[in-house]
């Protein structure tokens, strides 16, 4: 039985625990456990009154005890989008006994990011992440602080800023030169299909530890595989337990299992970035002098914990989280916006024509794709806005939660209430945009100005606000060179029996980041300029 089975019926969870017990613990445990479901639906009923009491949004009909956990699906954007359509842009839910809000409109999600910003600034912290985030010592998962303000301020100043990411170019270069080789090599032999999802993810994971760790770590050197780590650590902090809906029931994950999970993959997560911080000192004791620009993440956080001309002083377990986080942050994001890119790309031929032939009139007859190009390719960058609208890699972003009470649009929201911002029913708004199930990247042609930095609200697959994605630039920058490299270099076309638009199949996984359930899998034909 799983975590969200064991919530939604905890008597039938009790039952099969019980079982194993003998008669006299049977009898115990019988009546503790109707002690705490009459409890538990006596703490809901008591709520509920105290809601009555206030002008909440409007909410779906709720059960005892679970509240509307019973109407979230395995795709909860989709799930919300649909109570939404029926009870408003702005939705009231009792998942448990937690409270908790859904947005779904432009208007309501620019009057939480501009006119409430600090109210909504706060980050739910799940059973899951304050495991995993050293207790939420990061900078995406952390309460809102002074203390959070000063590593957010390390982050954007010293680790990702424009200038910072220009030097990770020569990284990007051969990472991607080397996923280029290994699609030739598949051109020229007997069986030229590629899985493109497999490439796709390995390419991102090695320039993202390159960048942030300094070398890549998938080898088969005997070291542990942080790529598999990873991939650990994105399903459980998008793992919800029990006591994330039921805390008087936190007990239950540690029966189930879960709470195990989490510390094993945590162990090994820390016992890695134990070993890597060692060396990296080790390194530079042996070093001389290093330049600016050979400097990876792990060097710059360390040179700011040794002192520098930051008041702030980070801790071991500071930089190991910021670490953490960064790479949680860009370690899927990119290989799954580029996998929803090609899989439109492909259904939409015509505009993998119109791209391609972009790609090619920009590059002209070099030797290799220059990052300097890219600047130059706008309708490609009108294909990327057009698949963060449509497929947004993480559609609710990530959570937040009410600092105070705050009133938003005439409606009394209490303070620890969990927020959702459904990016993805945004935008797709029928109000907003014309045609919004469709794949039209010109619709960027004739409005340029929209951006996804976060200052149009109809547009916001990276959040908005002061707790907004801060790694922007560095993602783009990777997923831009990676798209004009293989669009330049190569045509393609689906494999087998898969012949047409209809048979490139686009359901949905969930996750951290919601990735496609079928990899993609193509046939590349070498172009020769």
């Amino acid at each position: 039985m799983t975590p969200v089975e064991m919530a939604l019926h905890p008597l039938s969870a009790s039952k099969q625990l019980l079982n194993e017990l003998n008669s006299t613990s049977i009898h115990s445990l019988t009546v503790f456990f109707c002690f705490l479901t009459l409890l538990l639906f006596m703490l809901n009923q008591t709520k509920t009154r105290r809601s009555k009491k206030s002008n909440l949004p409007p909410s779906p009909p709720k059960l005892p005890i679970i509240g509307n956990l019973h109407q979230l699906g395995t795709l909860p954007h989709r799930s919300f989008h649909a109570l939404s359509s029926k009870y408003g842009p702005l939705m009231f839910l009792q998942l448990g006994q937690t409270p908790t809000l859904v947005v779904s409109s432009f208007d309501v999600a620019k009057d939480i990011y501009r006119t409430h910003d600090v109210a909504f600034s706060n980050k739910p912290q799940t059973t899951a992440v304050k495991m995993i985030m050293y207790g939420c010592m990061d900078v995406a998962f952390a309460p809102y602080s002074e203390e959070w303000r000063q590593k957010r301020k390390i982050c954007v100043l010293e680790l990702l800023s424009m200038k910072r990411v220009r030097s990770f170019q020569p990284i990007r270069e051969e990472e991607v030169a080397l996923m280029l080789d290994g699609i030739r090599e598949a051109c020229a032999g007997k069986s030229s299909c590629v899985n493109l999802t497999e490439m796709l993810i390995e390419t991102s994971n090695n320039i993202m530890s390159r960048c942030v760790l300094g070398r890549k770590y998938d080898t088969s050197d005997g070291r542990i595989s942080f790529g598999e780590l990873g991939r650990k650590m994105m399903k459980h902090l998008a793992t919800f337990t029990v006591g994330d809906f039921f805390p008087s029931l936190g007990w239950v994950d540690f029966l189930t299992g879960q709470i195990a999970e989490f510390k094993a993959t945590f162990s090994a997560l820390d016992a890695f970035f134990d070993q890597l911080v060692a060396e990296r000192k080790r390194m530079k004791m042996e070093i001389n002098g290093q330049s600016d620009d050979d400097k990876d993440f792990v060097d710059i956080l360390l040179q700011i914990q040794e002192g520098g001309k930051h008041d702030f002083q980070l801790t071991q377990n500071d930089v190991k989280a910021i670490l953490m986080d960064i790479f949680a942050g860009g370690s899927d994001t990119t290989s799954t916006l580029l996998e929803w890119v090609f899989a439109a790309l492909l259904r939409n031929p015509d505009t993998m024509k119109k791209v391609q032939e972009e790609v090619r009139r920009v590059v002209g007859h070099k030797s290799k794709v220059d990052e300097n190009d890219l600047s130059k390719m706008n309708y490609l960058s009108c294909v990327v806005k057009e698949t963060l609208r449509l497929y947004p890699p993480a559609p609710l972003l990530i959570p937040r939660e009410t600092l105070s009470d705050v009133k938003v649009k005439g409606f009394d929201i209490p303070s620890k209430t969990r927020v959702f911002v459904n990016a993805w029913a945004i935008q797709r708004d029928p109000e907003i945009w014309d045609r919004p199930e469709e794949f039209l990247p010109e619709r960027f042609e004739k409005q340029p100005e929209v951006d996804f930095r976060g200052n149009d609200f109809q547009l916001i697959p990276f959040g908005s606000g002061r707790r907004g994605c801060i790694g922007i630039s560095f993602a783009m920058a990777s997923t831009e060179y990676m798209l004009a490299n293989l669009l330049y270099w190569f045509d393609w076309k689906l494999t087998g029996s898969a012949a047409s638009m209809q048979d490139v199949d686009m359901s949905e996984i969930w996750g951290l980041t919601v990735i496609k359930k079928v990899p993609l899998h193509l046939q590349p034909t070498l172009y020769k300029p």
